[in-house]
C-alpha cells in the first residue's frame, strides 16, 4: 500500500490502492516514522490512490501540523483525480503544495507563518481542523 524512499533530505511516500478507515490506521505509524526520519519533510505521491475517505484524509491532515512543529514540510507532488477533487472540495489542497521557491523562507519560518492560519474542512459528519 505504501512505499518509502529516501531522496536527499526528504522521503518520498507513494501510496496506492484505497485509503479508508482500516488502511489509514495501518498507514499512520509508517507516515509518522518517515516524517521523523526525514531531515526536511515528506513528498507525497498519491497518483495511484483510487479512493480516500474521511479517515484517510484525516491521516494526511495530521501530518501537516506534526511536520510544521518539526520545521518540516509536506509536499503533494501527484494525486489521483479522486484525491485531488476531495482535497479541492474540502478546501485543503493548498495545505500540501510545495512552497514557492522564489520566496526565501526556511522551514521554521514556514512553520511560524502557517501556525497563525488554520483551515477547517467538513467531511461527512466529521469536522477536521488543521493548524
Amino acid at each position: 500500500m505504501a512505499a518509502y524512499e529516501r531522496r536527499g533530505s526528504r522521503i518520498r511516500v507513494t501510496v496506492r490502492g484505497e485509503l479508508d478507515l482500516d488502511s489509514a490506521h495501518a498507514l499512520r505509524p509508517g507516515l509518522f516514522q518517515a516524517l521523523a526520519d526525514s531531515a526536511t519533510g515528506l513528498d507525497l505521491h498519491l497518483a495511484d490512490l483510487d479512493f480516500c475517505d474521511c479517515a484517510g484524509l484525516a491521516v494526511l491532515l495530521e501530518l501537516r501540523p506534526r511536520a510544521l512543529s518539526q520545521g518540516k514540510t509536506i509536499a503533494l507532488h501527484t494525486a489521483s483525480p479522486a484525491v485531488d477533487r476531495l482535497l479541492f472540495l474540502l478546501g485543503v489542497h493548498d495545505l500540501f503544495l510545495r512552497p514557492d521557491p522564489r520566496f526565501d523562507a526556511s522551514p521554521p519560518a514556514l512553520a511560524a507563518a502557517a501556525s497563525a492560519a488554520s483551515a477547517i474542512a467538513t467531511c461527512g459528519q466529521r469536522r477536521l481542523v488543521v493548524r
